[in-house]
């Protein structure tokens, strides 16, 4: 029995790591014979039911210890994990478990994580001195590989595929047309549905305020029906209310904590879902439905670029008038757009098997 040892931020309640867990685990089971997976979580109870593994708490130092003495090999990721825009203690979290495991002289496995930014020179220095000790480097874009490159880590070493959610599959539309119904929302057959999956923690910017313009708009000249849609339900959940308090009955808003197949059939049933969250867009991509995405991050920028498409702007730069123009374009060119993201999609997905044949090969070794 080969025991795995799965390290992220798991257990938040945020559907886009949720997702990437989902994605992970189903994957490894399906790839590799007679393993074990433990999985580090905030909420090790939930964790070990949602996914039937064992599962430990990621906020106990000594949980921790048990777990990397156990295990094999520790796989760090998906996500983003190693950065320090968001949170600057964050990234040191991530090294330490992984030093704990290279002291123990365990394997450790990056999966398709997205990489940075860094901006402290120290936590720079400190990844690329725990990158290159790391028995295998895989990362979901090229900017991420040329970011370690950029700190010092060999590119040689560095295998580039995709995020690990793309690889789940389509579900059906009456899941999200069921909890849809239990949310009071009722789909109307006139006019275009559109869903927002917005992350925006200062309520009072000028991105909320043209938001609130350009949703108007789509609703008064348009006959559009909005559904506000939170995928870090924790996070997003201010934004939706304040939406709520600003437009009234011109939106409707997803309440509740759903899983990931949930979440996937919700956004199917949209006409076009506009995403801040980078979960939603690659939950978007899944279903064909057709996507703008709003960059506050640079890994909005790289998945769309993955897609053939671009963020049409970052949350600073937001315009009521440039969102409208384009949703009326995305609208005009759907059909175009979806062949493309399906497209691109076939490639993106087969990429993902590079985890599982690198994770074979450490298990050999």
């Amino acid at each position: 029995m080969y025991k795995i040892l799965i390290s992220g931020y798991y257990g938040f309640n945020n559907i886009g790591d949720e997702s990437i867990l989902r994605a992970v685990v189903d994957n490894l089971r399906s790839r590799l014979a007679d393993t074990e997976i433990t999985v580090l979580s905030q909420d090790p109870v939930s964790t070990a039911e949602k996914y039937g593994v064992y599962s430990a708490s990621r906020k106990s130092l000594l949980s921790i210890l048990q777990e990397v003495k156990k295990c094999d090999l520790l796989i760090s990721g998906g996500g983003s994990l190693l950065q320090d825009v968001t949170s600057k203690k964050s990234i040191l979290y991530y090294l330490i478990i992984m030093w704990m495991a290279q002291l123990f002289r365990k394997k450790v496995f990056i999966y398709s994580q997205g990489i940075g930014p860094i901006n402290a020179n120290l936590n720079r220095r400190l990844t690329a001195w725990t990158l290159s000790k790391v028995s295998g480097i895989v990362v979901r874009d090229e900017a991420s590989k040329e970011f370690l490159a950029e700190i010092g880590v060999n590119p040689a070493k560095v295998a580039v595929t995709a995020d690990p959610v793309l690889r789940i599959k389509p579900v059906p539309l009456e899941i999200g047309q069921e909890i849809l119904r239990k949310e009071g929302i009722q789909l109307r057959e006139e006019g275009l549905i559109v869903g927002f999956a917005i992350r925006e923690r200062k309520l009072d910017s000028q991105f909320v305020d043209e938001l609130c313009l350009a949703i108007h708009q789509l609703v008064e000249e348009q006959q559009a029906q909005i559904v506000l849609i939170p995928f870090h339900y924790s996070e997003d959940l201010a934004v939706i209310e304040e939406l709520e308090k600003r437009l009234g009955d011109q939106v409707s808003s997803i309440k509740h904590k759903y899983l990931t197949n949930e979440m996937l059939s919700i956004i199917g049933n949209m006409d076009l879902l506009v995403g801040v969250r980078l979960h939603a867009l690659i939950h978007s991509a899944i279903m064909n439905v057709p996507m703008i995405g709003i960059s506050y991050d640079p890994k909005i920028n790289s998945f769309m670029k993955s897609m053939g498409m671009k963020a049409l702007c970052s949350i600073y730069d937001f315009s009521s008038q440039d969102f409208i123009e384009e949703f009326n374009k995305t609208i005009r060119h759907k059909e175009v757009i979806q062949r493309r993201v399906q497209e691109n999609m076939v490639s993106l997905v087969k990429s993902l098997d590079t985890n599982e044949e690198m994770i074979r090969e450490i298990m050999k070794k």
